[in-house]
């Protein structure tokens, strides 16, 4: 039964969550444009807003393509730029565990506006409240997992990780296996990160493919003038 479910949440479950992720946006963004927005609540209350924003953004930014890189770059790639496993191990520790402190009081903050502003939690929906309380649980065990890497700065689980990622994103067999003897907390960290991407587009998190990087390279100015008072009759 260990096995089976170790095969099922590590070697089958990658492909349902990433098949719905991938098909459940297009879909959305086909038949449900309306409902393709953050659903900001700006104008309800701005405080606590701007910096919890930031400092969410800013770390969930830096954690996410951390992952990207130091999870799907070929560890052959490592070795020819001359960077040790231990090396890496202990760079994903330090800029992983600073990002995710930023991101934790980032996330604290919009939780607690969230939950605490009568007139925010008045608006919000179930999947507003969910999608946030799941990323904050995926942010506490992400930093749960630092302590438990801390014994391990060879780097050798780290490689455990970096091989199940890249045969999972090429199809290749015998995924589940490679971390069959992690720490329950990676386990699961990977579970739940895995059900995000389930999730996503059934949440606001779509609006992530709908960041403005267009204006960067866009040419001309746009004009935008003030509102001028009308001038009162005497």
């Amino acid at each position: 039964m260990k096995e089976f479910l170790n095969q099922f949440l590590f070697g089958y479950y990658p492909y349902i969550c990433l098949a719905v992720f991938f098909i459940g946006s297009i879909l959305r963004f086909e038949h449900g444009q309306y409902s393709w927005r953050s659903g900001s609540s700006q104008l309800l209350r701005r405080r606590q807003l701007v910096v919890g924003s930031v400092l969410f953004h800013l770390g969930i930014l830096v954690i996410f393509f951390g992952h990207l890189v130091g999870l799907l770059t070929p560890i052959a790639v490592f070795d020819a730029l001359g960077i040790s496993h231990g090396a890496k191990q202990l760079l994903a520790i330090i800029a992983g565990g600073g990002a995710g402190l930023f991101c934790l009081v980032g996330i604290a903050m919009l939780t607690h506006r969230r939950l605490f502003d009568a007139r925010i939690r008045a608006t919000s929906s179930f999947g507003d409240t969910a999608i946030l309380l799941i990323l904050f649980a995926q942010l506490l065990l992400g930093l749960g997992t630092i302590p438990v890497s801390m014994q391990h700065l060879d780097g050798h689980e780290m490689t455990k990780f970096m091989e199940w990622a890249q045969r999972i994103w090429t199809f290749r067999g015998g995924a589940a296996p490679l971390i069959a003897d992690v720490h329950p907390v990676f386990k699961a960290h990977l579970t739940l990160g895995l059900t995000i991407f389930l999730v996503f587009p059934f949440t606001r998190l779509v609006h992530i493919f709908s960041a403005p990087v267009w204006y960067l390279g866009r040419r001309g100015y746009q004009i935008v003038r003030t509102k001028r008072r009308p001038i009162s009759a005497k």
